[in-house]
């Protein structure tokens, strides 16, 4: 049986330290987790392949919201793919949509050049497309190496009938990596395909701050301020999907 391959999102030093530690194969590196991921520094990315010997994919994506990219947005994701690039990322985490919520050809192609050879991942972008069948055709056309999805739900657990059928659609032409509220009991119903290689899970645990202070009249959103706590890796989560991938 081969080995399934577990990358985990990560949106903290302390979080990505903790995944490779705990022995995840590849880590998929974020800022801004209550956004759903947003492009990391470089200076993180720099530091982190000092760190770790694992392969670090980095997500290109603005800002938060919808995935309909201007141009001027299309221009600094190029850049920042070309920035991080150089920092040592070895692949990219992206996708475009069109107003009408199909596969954007030309920005997605567009980007796709400026990573040259290193892999891609086309992101939930994809869960949020109009025709999730129509979708993966042309996203294994513009040459990703892989998608992520929750089969356009909310989690996997809901989608998961879909991404079955998206792994039998999709077959050896390209990896289907199902993620988004991922649990270690939805792998042994995904392998029995036989096409299952990759999972992405967060295996998150929020861990208690060191900061002693909060001001209560300050917030930076509409949510209160939080500082009591930040997300790091729990090792149990983590050996309970090794104990089935």
């Amino acid at each position: 049986m081969s080995k399934i391959l577990l990358e985990a999102p990560v949106f903290n030093l302390q979080g990505a330290l903790e995944a490779a530690e705990q022995g995840i194969d590849r880590l998929e590196l974020c800022a801004n987790f209550p956004e759903g991921g947003e492009t990391p520094s470089a200076g993180m990315l720099r530091f982190l392949k000092s760190e770790v010997d694992i392969p670090v994919f980095v997500m290109i994506r603005p800002r938060g919201g919808d995935f309909v990219y201007s141009q001027k947005e299309l221009l600094v994701m190029k850049q920042d793919i070309q920035i991080l690039g150089e920092m040592g990322a070895d692949g990219f985490v992206f996708g475009v949509l069109d107003e009408k919520g199909n596969v954007d050809q030309k920005a997605n192609e567009f980007l796709k050049r400026a990573t040259g050879a290193k892999p891609c991942t086309f992101h939930r972008a994809f869960d949020a497309s109009a025709d999730l069948s129509d979708s993966l055709e042309k996203i294994i056309d513009l040459g990703f190496d892989r998608i992520l999805t929750s089969g356009g739900k909310n989690s996997l657990t809901e989608g998961l009938d879909m991404v079955t059928q998206l792994l039998a659609k999709a077959k050896d032409r390209i990896i289907i990596m199902p993620g988004g509220g991922t649990k270690a009991e939805h792998v042994p119903i995904l392998r029995a395909t036989g096409l299952l290689k990759e999972v992405h899970a967060s295996c998150k645990l929020a861990k208690v701050s060191e900061n002693q202070f909060i001001n209560p009249d300050l917030s930076f959103s509409s949510a209160p301020l939080d500082y009591s706590k930040h997300f790091g890796i729990d090792p149990v989560l983590v050996q309970g999907f090794k104990t089935v991938l």
